[in-house]
C-alpha cells in the first residue's frame, strides 16, 4: 500500500451534535467523502466510481488523524485502508475510472 494522505474531522463540524451526543463519532458518510477525495489525488485522472465494500472496524472519533493508505489492483480497482495510529479504522476496495471529458 501507498500513503495517499490524511484528514481530520473538526469537532465543530454541523453533523456532530445528533451523531451522537455526548460522544460524537465521525458519521460513515463524512469519511468515505474525504476518502474518495484522496483516492482521486491519489491517483490522478481517475474518479471513485463505485464503492464496491467497506468496513468500519472501529468508531473515527472528531479531531483523531486518519491516514489513508491504497493500491491499486485488477480492474480499475483501489484497495484502501485507514488508520488511526497502529489501528486500523476502515477499509474498503472502490472501483476507479478515468475522469469524464
Amino acid at each position: 500500500m501507498t500513503p495517499a494522505g490524511h484528514f481530520t474531522t473538526s469537532p465543530e463540524h454541523p453533523s456532530l451534535p445528533g451523531h451522537f451526543p455526548g460522544r460524537p463519532i465521525v458519521p460513515g458518510v463524512l469519511l468515505l467523502a474525504e476518502i474518495f477525495a484522496l483516492l482521486g489525488a491519489a491517483h490522478p485522472g481517475l474518479h471513485v466510481a463505485a464503492l464496491e465494500q467497506a468496513k468500519f472496524l472501529r468508531p473515527v472519533r472528531p479531531g483523531e488523524v486518519v491516514m489513508l493508505a491504497s493500491r491499486l489492483a485488477e480492474a480499475g480497482r483501489v484497495h484502501f485502508t485507514g488508520m488511526i495510529g497502529a489501528e486500523p479504522a476502515l477499509r474498503g476496495v472502490a472501483r476507479m475510472q478515468p475522469v469524464p471529458g
